[in-house]
Formats: structure tokens, C-alpha cells, sequence
């Protein structure tokens, strides 16, 4: 149990696509930008936390194992989420290796474009994880509710992933299950990659087994039961980014079996509205031979993510400076 006390929320599998309240409506944006910086308060993240020390504002979701609420520490006012996680559930699970797993990573993890874990405790019945607050809650629910994205939003979220990617595999960690539900959105359409659940830390060239992730967003080595590296992300950014442009993801059919098939040909219908420059990306990204996809520090050099920035919020980050 020592472990578990210790430890985040960690799915066993890949959530369904679900609804979840938005969080921007939890606590006033004005509050929220004066809030104490969390970076000002290291020694405070390793004193004995409580509930009480928070006061709860409105539910965000609900997962697998526990509730995601809002909440301000009201001793400093800062803003963060609070995921709480039912003990027994983890055990009954029994995911308590993983669990711990997924702390070590996310808690290592320092990038404008993934969720930050600030620090963790429990109790008798709960394990609670403190996370940074996107505002603007799940990009899937943005993407469902406009359809699919133009060229110049897209492209913008599609940079800041392949950021987040990029940093990650250079601390070698593969994330393994990037979709549209695992990104939130904070002010000014920052991306927060989040939910590192099927995360995994892989040094040097070591392969990996194990077939995880999202079906739609599964590349053909993991279809073929083959092994894996990093180069599944790239993948699933190239599923992302038809997704963002198309309002689905490409190989998505009615039964599972023919999906598999579709991935494994790498069986690709690029629609006609999707632009020239969009699709020559897409195609670089979803490579069978996973040596063969785009390299994460190209993207930025791609024709299609040129000629979109010039239209980019001027808050954004570049790739090679995070």
C-alpha cells in the first residue's frame, strides 16, 4: 500500500470517448491569472497535504477509477485540478506497478505543452493528484462541437504537440496514447498534453511489447503484434492531424477487424477539401516502415506549418526553443 500512496491515476486501458464538464466555467479566468504560481511553493509540495487544504469548486470528469474537480489551495489561492482516486479500485485493478510508473514520468516532465504534476498525497480511502488547470477543458470536445479544424488551427496544435513529442523523446519517454481526448486546452489555445497512463520510459533503442493505446490511433506495428519505439507517436500525430482537418480518424470503420486491416495496409483516403501541402504531411507521418516517418524536429520546417504560423497567436513557443 505504501506504493499506491505514492501514486497517480492510472487507466488499465484507454478511455472511450466521453463528455466531461468544461473547465472553463469552474472559477473566474481573472482569479485564475492572479493565482499564486505553484513554482513559488517547492517546500510546501512536500509537507503532509489534506483535503481540507483545498476548497473544491465544480467536477471536471469523471474516470475509471476516481473524480477530477477544480480546486484553489486556499492557504495561497492558487488554481489547479485535483484528481481523486479510490484506493480499493486501484487494488482490485491491480495496476499499482503501473500507477507508480506513470508518477515517475509525469512528475519529471517539464514542457509548456504537457500537463504538469504538481505533487500528490492520500488518505485512508483516496490517493489525490495535483495537476495543472487547462481552463479551457478538452480539445475533443472543441473539436466534436466545430467539426473539424481550418488549416491555420490545426496546423497550430499540431505544432505544439510535435513540441511536446519532440521533448518527450528526447528524455526518452513514448506517451503511446495521443488522441484528442489526452490533449486540454488552456488560454490563448495552448495545448496541455495530458494523461500519461500508457506512458513509457525507454532508453537507448529498446523495443517495447506491449499493444496499448486507442484502436483508431494504433500504428501497424502494434496491428501486427510487432515491436515498438517512440516512432508510434509520430504515428499517432499523423492520425491527429487528419482527425484535426477531417473530423474523424482515417482508418475508423464500423467493426474493429476491418479497422485493423485499413491500418495495416496503411489504407489512406486523403478527402479532396483537405489541402495539398496538409496531405503531403499526413502522408509523411502514416509511413508503414516506422524509420521511414517524419522526423518531430522537421515539422516545423514542413511547407504547410510555414505558411500557416504567419497567421499563429503571437504567444506561441517554438519548437526548438522548449
Amino acid at each position: 500500500m505504501a506504493d499506491i500512496a505514492k501514486s497517480p491515476f492510472w487507466p488499465t486501458k484507454s478511455p472511450v470517448r466521453r463528455s466531461m464538464d468544461s473547465h472553463s466555467s469552474v472559477f473566474n479566468r481573472l482569479s485564475l491569472r492572479k493565482s499564486t504560481p505553484m513554482e513559488s511553493l517547492p517546500r510546501q509540495l512536500h509537507k503532509n497535504w489534506k483535503i481540507s487544504d483545498f476548497e473544491l469548486g465544480r467536477k471536471l470528469g469523471k474516470g475509471k477509477f476516481g473524480k477530477v474537480y477544480c480546486v484553489r489551495e486556499i492557504a495561497t489561492g492558487f488554481v489547479c485540478a485535483l484528481k481523486v482516486m479510490d484506493k480499493c479500485e486501484l487494488l482490485n485493478y491491480k495496476v499499482e506497478k503501473q500507477f507508480v510508473r506513470e508518477i515517475e514520468i509525469q512528475a519529471n516532465v517539464r514542457h509548456v505543452n504537457c500537463l504538469r504534476l504538481y505533487g500528490w498525497f492520500h488518505d485512508q480511502k483516496n490517493v489525490y493528484l495535483i495537476l495543472e488547470y487547462a481552463a479551457e477543458g478538452e480539445l475533443y470536445k472543441v473539436l466534436k462541437s466545430k467539426r473539424r479544424f481550418d488549416d491555420v488551427t490545426a496546423s497550430y496544435y499540431t505544432f505544439q504537440v510535435a513540441s511536446a513529442l519532440s521533448y518527450l523523446h528526447k528524455k526518452h519517454i513514448v506517451h503511446r496514447d495521443l488522441k484528442p481526448e489526452n490533449i486540454l486546452l488552456h488560454f490563448n489555445n495552448q495545448i496541455k498534453l495530458s494523461d500519461f497512463g500508457w506512458s513509457v520510459y525507454a532508453p537507448g533503442h529498446s523495443k517495447r511489447t506491449t499493444m496499448c493505446g486507442t484502436l483508431d490511433y494504433l500504428p501497424p506495428e502494434m496491428v501486427e503484434a510487432k515491436t515498438h519505439d517512440e516512432k508510434v507517436d509520430v504515428w499517432a500525430l499523423g492520425i491527429l492531424l487528419y482527425e484535426f482537418l477531417v473530423g474523424r480518424p482515417p482508418f475508423e470503420e464500423q467493426n474493429s477487424s476491418t479497422t485493423y486491416k485499413r491500418i495495416a495496409k496503411v489504407d489512406l483516403r486523403i478527402p479532396s477539401f483537405v489541402s495539398p501541402d496538409a496531405a503531403d504531411l499526413i502522408r509523411k507521418l502514416l509511413k508503414y516502415e516506422p524509420e521511414k516517418r517524419f522526423k518531430l524536429s522537421e515539422i516545423g520546417k514542413h511547407p504547410w506549418i510555414l505558411k500557416n504560423r504567419l497567421h499563429w497567436p503571437t504567444t506561441f513557443m517554438s519548437l526548438e526553443n522548449t
